[in-house]
């Protein structure tokens, strides 16, 4: 039941989100709004639109006359139940500055996705927009059988479970002793849901092939195009490929091959200013392994066609995905959350990835005791991509390298409950160039983007200010 308490948490709550969105609508709210604002609060689950209510805060009450008579609700409820076959309810608020009218969504129907007028929308910031595949992948694929719970191949005797899949390296990345017998081996791999028993025979899931498969293309060809692929290219764009390699392992079989490889492959780092002079390549081997391990962890396995891509450069490595993030790359290094729950369990086991989320400060660390740029985390239409990037002198770092160095910094200050101060970020950029007064511009940059803010519990004084994240 909604009251004029649950009015006043709604007030104070610290921001809108994808189930909660507010509207002056002091004269009147247009209906085709309404119906969008439906399909998108809907499509998120359900939520609340709340009409007569500032959406900036500090938010306070105005007053709505939208839909101010009996005749008029019903209307537009009958409206939105014929056109987008959802019944909203509504509930009217007598505040002490105005009425308020509240239309509580219901959440869509799992497996299926509301759309107006042909456009699917969701929740963007304060605003909307249309969803994307990967979005919508997920949707309809709600009520179907996990990806990883889905067979890679049926009706294998044990000979071929043994012959097709890596035991012998997941036990020694368990740390756990090979059984004396074949029974003990399929014995644990039943146990951990990798493969399951039919009748006389064996499925193998695809979790334990894109695991540990010895050869993934002795899979199914949708399968075997998860496998990652490095690309080297001379020069700083694509013009000119040097080397095209598409791994055959699985991801735990592969992964030590895989990041050694591309470690190697990397150019020297010629830099007579680098910190830790024992570092010849361009990027730190930790970094590298964290990002490959986020890629492979997080990408999209719905999508059909694309795998996890390494491409070096000159200047940087991109390492991309399928897939967008369900945070916002802002938050990747305090927040986690993760996409495939049964495969990050299960490296994390095995040592190649830490579930609880400290894998992107690690990358982030790593960049700063190395003096690198900023790693930058890029979101497209249908994929997520993280960019490392060579050594860099401060003075020619552009404003945008420079803030993303900022908030990044400071960003893992909080995360080691320390705090930000020029002092700090001038040791992070490493540089004599990175005097006093150019890193307060940097901040005062980076705070006019609304990436940080002063720590007023500190001091007020701007000589030892200190500062938090925009979140915090």
């Amino acid at each position: 039941m909604i009251t004029l308490d649950t009015l006043n948490q709604w007030l104070i709550a610290p921001a809108e989100n994808e189930n909660l969105e507010f509207k002056e609508a002091k004269e009147q709210f247009d209906t085709g709004k309404i119906m969008r604002y439906c399909v998108a609060i809907a499509n998120e689950k359900g939520g609340y639109l709340v009409l007569g209510i500032t959406d900036k805060k500090p938010r306070r009450v105005v007053g709505t006359q939208a839909f101010s008579t009996t005749a008029e609700l019903n209307k537009i409820k009958e409206m939105v139940s014929q056109k987008l076959q959802i019944r909203v309810n509504t509930t009217e608020l007598n505040h002490p500055e105005g009425r308020v009218l509240v239309f509580e969504i219901p959440s869509r129907p799992d497996g299926y996705a509301l759309n107006f007028d042909g456009t699917y929308l969701m929740r963007a910031g304060e605003g909307l927009m249309p969803m994307t595949p990967d979005q919508l992948r997920r949707i309809f694929a709600e009520g179907q059988p996990d990806w990883f719970l889905q067979y890679a191949k049926e009706n294998a005797s044990a000979d071929e479970v043994v012959a097709l899949l890596d035991t012998q390296t997941y036990f020694d990345l368990l740390k756990l002793p090979y059984p004396t017998t074949r029974e003990g081996v399929l014995e644990r791999l039943s146990g951990e849901g990798l493969i399951v028993k039919a009748l006389q025979d064996w499925s193998i899931t695809n979790l334990a092939a894109i695991l540990l498969a010895k050869q993934l293309d002795a899979f199914p060809l949708a399968l075997a195009r998860k496998a990652p692929r490095v690309v080297i290219y001379s020069g700083i764009n694509k013009l000119q490929t040097r080397e095209d390699m598409q791994g055959n392992k699985g991801y735990a079989v592969g992964f030590e091959g895989l990041v050694n490889f591309v470690h190697s492959a990397a150019p020297q780092n010629r830099s007579t200013e680098q910190v830790v002079r024992e570092e010849v390549k361009m990027f730190p081997k930790q970094a590298l392994r964290e990002l490959i391990a986020n890629a492979l962890v997080h990408q999209d396995f719905l999508a059909t066609g694309a795998s996890v891509m390494i491409e070096m450069y000159d200047d940087r490595i991109e390492i991309s995905n399928a897939g967008l993030p369900p945070i916002s790359p802002d938050r990747f290094i305090d927040e986690y959350r993760s996409r495939n729950e049964r495969l990050a369990d299960l490296m994390r086991r095995l040592g190649i990835c830490e579930e609880k989320g400290s894998g992107i400060d690690k990358v982030v660390n790593a960049s700063e005791v190395y003096q690198l740029p900023a790693p930058d985390f890029r979101v497209g239409e249908c994929r997520t991509t993280a960019v490392l990037f060579a050594h860099q002198n401060f003075s020619v770092m552009s404003k945008t390298d420079r803030i993303r160095a900022c908030y990044q910094h400071c960003c893992l200050m909080f995360v080691s409950n320390k705090r930000m101060s020029n002092q700090s970020l001038r040791e992070r950029f490493g540089s004599s160039e990175a005097k006093p007064a150019t890193v307060s511009l940097v901040i005062s940059a980076t705070k006019e983007a609304g990436l940080i803010k002063a720590d007023e519990s500190e001091t007020n004084s701007t000589r030892y200010a200190r500062y938090l994240p925009y979140w915090a």
